[in-house]
């Protein structure tokens, strides 16, 4: 069953909690990052990105960025822009976005059951992005990033969390420049503690990692590094926790920079032995499984996939997967999609223009819109242990870095 656990975040006052909230550090770069954070001295980014507080060029894996971001956290702690609670507590967390409603729970999540698959995966991380976590961690002695963990629905879970929300005021309450609104609340009742704590330990065996699987292992491999030195709170790691009923995943789309040789004629002849191919007047944005947008030289084509080629397994189901073994590796020439680089990828939240933007400037030269994968699909997929296809799945909202922070020194 999983283990969670309260804990005492570090979090800004009210009144500079909407400036102190950023967007997670990985979702911008170096340079958009100084230009968002540029008239903001209270940005998160500061601290998740501190290479924006040293000259243009240096280097953001250095040791000197990790040591920016140290100093960074320990200014605005010593400046009371963030204030450490006095007692354990949980956070409920609720985010609006076009009307649309989702409300998470932020605790810690125990090491020991990501390592023991109670926390369940369902991708591969990279050395390089685990390493860059691993030092941030260590070097601040914080877990500034939240894993975004989901849980398959508990409805006794989800009438405790709302009627703490209708019995008191947030913490927290406002919308961001993106329009998505942050409404945080401080569960402190010892009673209400442990009765939240007690559902995830008699009623919920797994969680499951939606977003942030580098954050989890970094945060397991800080811990393990740390020995006999770390301390209680590195056995755990900053997470919020959404039952699967609130969450929806977002189509995650590829651009191609070349047809491998083939001419577009080519191309598209070459489909047919797999695919019905139909000429669209307009975008096209999947309305069910197994069917593919697909844009080039200007016109969209709708691919329906043949079924004697869809496979049985919760992997090989996925059009991301029907992509990849009928097109991408055997006519475009694309093997791995984490290495090559005539290959990208374009979160659904950027819409179909994004994808005809990229292709009608040349810089790619065709773009597939796909289905998204679903809640179920994840679940089913890790539960096998087996692995999607990189760039399977993405959310929105994002959670914003710095409301909730978890200290392990």
């Amino acid at each position: 069953m999983a283990k969670i656990s309260a804990f005492r975040a570090l979090r800004p006052t009210k009144e500079l909690a909407s400036r102190v909230a950023s967007v997670p550090y990985d979702v911008v770069n170096s340079a958009e990052a100084r230009i968002v954070a540029d008239k903001n001295p209270y940005s998160f980014l500061h601290i998740t990105k501190a290479e924006i507080d040293l000259p243009e060029g240096t280097d953001s894996h250095s040791d000197k960025v990790y040591h920016k971001a140290a100093d960074n956290l320990f200014i605005f702690r010593d400046h009371k822009i963030l204030q450490l609670d006095e007692q354990p507590s949980y956070y409920i967390y609720e985010l609006t976005m076009g009307g649309r409603k989702q409300t998470g729970l932020v605790c810690v999540s125990s090491v020991e059951d990501y390592e023991n698959n109670i926390i369940k995966k369902h991708e591969l991380t990279r050395p390089d992005k685990e390493l860059d976590r691993i030092n941030h961690m260590r070097i601040t002695g914080a877990q500034t990033g939240n894993v975004f963990l989901a849980y398959k629905t508990n409805v006794s879970l989800s009438q405790l969390i709302s009627s703490w929300k209708e019995s008191h005021e947030a913490a927290n309450d406002f919308v961001a420049d993106d329009g998505v609104g942050h409404r945080v609340w401080v569960v402190h009742d010892p009673q209400t503690i442990s009765e939240i704590t007690t559902i995830f330990h008699k009623q919920i065996p797994f969680t499951y990692i939606a977003d942030g699987h580098h954050r989890a292992a970094s945060a397991a491999k800080v811990k393990n590094a740390l020995g006999k030195d770390a301390s209680p709170e590195a056995g755990w790691f900053l997470t919020t926790l959404f039952p699967s009923d609130e969450l929806r995943i977002m189509d995650y789309n590829r651009v191609v920079k070349d047809l491998n040789g083939l001419d577009a004629n080519g191309f598209l002849e070459k489909l047919h032995k797999n695919f019905s191919v139909e000429k669209s007047d307009t975008a096209i944005s999947p309305e069910r499984l197994h069917e593919i947008g697909m844009y080039l030289e200007g016109s969209w084509y709708r691919l329906s996939v043949n079924e004697r080629i869809i496979p049985k397994d919760p992997i090989g189901v996925l059009d991301i997967s029907i992509l990849q073994e009928n097109i991408l590796a055997p006519l475009l020439g694309i093997l791995d999609q984490r290495t090559d680089a005539r290959i990208d990828f374009v979160g659904g939240i950027r819409g179909l223009k994004e994808l005809e933007k990229r292709v009608d400037s040349g810089q790619m030269k065709l773009a597939f819109s796909l289905y998204p994968v679903s809640m179920d699909q994840l679940f089913d997929i890790a539960d096998s242990g087996q692995i999607m296809p990189p760039k399977s799945t993405w959310f929105e909202p994002k959670l914003r870095d710095g409301l909730l922070t978890h200290l392990i020194r």
